[in-house]
């Protein structure tokens, strides 16, 4: 079975990192160790697995599309069977995203890795693209950069300075997903191919005023499509692998003399890539047209470097998630004194009832996320603003946050006051459930001792936990003068109930 996240160490010199890539054509690992604070790449795999031609359009998967991505699976988790799970990430993008129940794949496939596999928006997936990018081609500090990345399922654009994004966009018009749509069949047409160009070119249009207005320095593609299609330039001598407004006419005029996508022949091009070409150089030149291209140079790097270098920003004081709370606090004028005085009392209960819980510095870090946040709905409505705030974490796209981490955040939120729904837990896999509960539990507790906004310590605080039992003791003389408190303590043993644990306040 997958490991759990438990605390991740500080890195050491000599130590190996894993990322995989669960693309919708391919699957990508890369090993790398850390020395010196660099990284240094040992291994690469690549699978092709072509998960978005499983897909039937109602978010179910063909079985020999899940066949071919567990045994994939399979033979990744072989080579990191000796890596520690803190460093490996396993990231799925746009074709578990439109899976309509993703835990029912997710599941063997974390079976397959040994490791959880996370989910990830597709504004995460660009900001990943574009640190991987931004790690392998340094950019000048002063300029922007734009970079493209035409995936199987979805194809990312993404504006950047230095290591920073400042605009991201993802929209479902990959490579398979192209093909399959516009080119049912594999017949191929000049009149399919100009209705395409402009059904696609209309959907580029909603964001490529702004980042015209914005624009860039210089302009670069990442993913195998883009390397496929520089290649086939610069065998056709039209370029010397970059790819040029005035090469993909060329090449496109070249691509449709074949009447059949299993008739394409391309100088340069794999059999690999054939089945799936057109629908690259399709929204390739849809793109270079809404955004007036002149010319995109070729990056090897994609999202499985950014997601290496991710995690030495997780492993390090760097963090992308602690700037993204940061900045939702600011944006909602949360109360950062009631934030911190929930955090700090937050804390002070978790060591107390880690080792019983087994709650890790990593579950520490995620409840202390969620104290921050916790009155973030206050700024739509007070009545039920833990339902607004639960809502805004779990639908924005939330830098350096996959969606598991934000529905575990989101679902902190909704239950750290009132009664617990029944459904409050179902969106997430079962390895985050026992936790999350126990989690929830200290949140509500809390918020429940802050709820005056006291900015007095609390003089007892003790908290025991034998498996889902929870026992408090508080100072009798300092309950005495606060009434309302002592009756929502004896409240929350009802409350606690919903969490599935049973709470007793006691009085020392």
């Amino acid at each position: 079975m997958p490991n759990t996240s438990p605390t991740s160490p500080p890195l050491q010199d000599g130590d190996l990192l894993a990322a995989v890539d669960l693309g919708s054509n391919s699957f990508h690992m890369i090993i790398a160790r850390y020395m010196l604070g660099q990284l240094r790449v040992v291994d690469r795999l690549r699978e092709t697995v072509r998960m978005a031609d499983g897909l039937d359009g109602k978010g179910g998967l063909s079985a020999d599309a899940r066949a071919r991505a567990l045994e994939c699976l399979a033979r990744f988790g072989q080579r990191i069977r000796e890596i520690p799970p803190t460093r490996v990430r396993a990231l799925a993008t746009n074709t578990v995203r439109q899976l309509r129940s993703p835990q029912t794949f997710l599941a063997p496939a974390e079976a397959a890795l040994g490791n959880p596999i996370e989910v990830v928006s597709g504004r995460e997936e660009a900001r990943l693209i574009y640190l991987g990018v931004a790690h392998a081609q340094p950019p000048k500090p002063d300029q922007r950069r734009l970079v493209i990345d035409i995936g199987g399922g979805s194809t990312e654009f993404i504006i950047g300075r230095g290591f920073d994004t400042l605009e991201r966009e993802s929209l479902q018009a990959g490579c398979i997903a192209s093909t399959r749509r516009f080119f049912p069949g594999g017949k191929l047409s000049k009149k399919r191919w100009k209705d395409a160009l402009t059904e696609i070119g209309a959907e580029f249009q909603q964001f490529a005023t702004l980042y015209r207005a914005l624009g860039w320095h210089e302009a670069v593609g990442s993913s195998g499509t883009h390397k496929s299609i520089g290649e086939i330039c610069a065998a056709m001598k039209l370029t010397k692998g970059a790819i040029t407004a005035q090469a993909l006419p060329v090449v496109r005029e070249e691509l449709l003399k074949a009447k059949h996508i299993e008739d394409i022949q391309l100088p340069g091009l794999s059999a690999d890539r054939r089945p799936i070409i057109a629908g690259g150089i399709l929204v390739l030149e849809a793109a270079f047209q809404a955004l007036g291209l002149e010319k995109l140079m070729v990056s090897k790097a994609a999202m499985r470097e950014g997601i290496l270098y991710d995690m030495l920003g997780r492993a390090g004081a760097s963090d992308p998630r602690d700037n993204s709370v940061a900045a939702l606090m600011h944006r909602y004028a949360i109360d950062e004194n009631q934030a911190g005085r929930v955090e700090a009392t937050a804390q002070r209960m978790l060591a107390q009832v880690a080792s019983p819980w087994q709650l890790d510095g990593d579950d520490a870090r995620v409840l202390g996320w969620a104290s921050r946040l916790h009155e973030l709905g206050l700024m739509i409505a007070h009545s039920q603003y833990h339902v607004h705030g639960a809502y805004v974490l779990e639908n924005s796209d939330i830098a350096g946050f996959s969606r598991q981490e934000q529905q575990v955040l989101a679902t902190l939120v909704r239950t750290h006051r009132r009664n617990v729904p029944k459904n409050a837990f179902e969106a997430l896999p079962d390895r985050l459930l026992l936790a999350t509960r126990r989690k929830a539990a200290l949140l509500r507790l809390a918020v429940l001792l802050h709820r005056a906004h006291e900015s007095d310590p609390i003089p007892t605080l003790e908290l025991s936990a034998d498996d889902n039992r929870l026992s408090l003791v508080l100072s009798q003389e300092w309950l005495q003068t606060r009434p309302l408190l002592r009756a929502d303590l004896i409240g929350e043993v009802e409350g606690m109930a919903g969490l599935g644990i049973s709470f007793k306040p006691f009085e020392a």
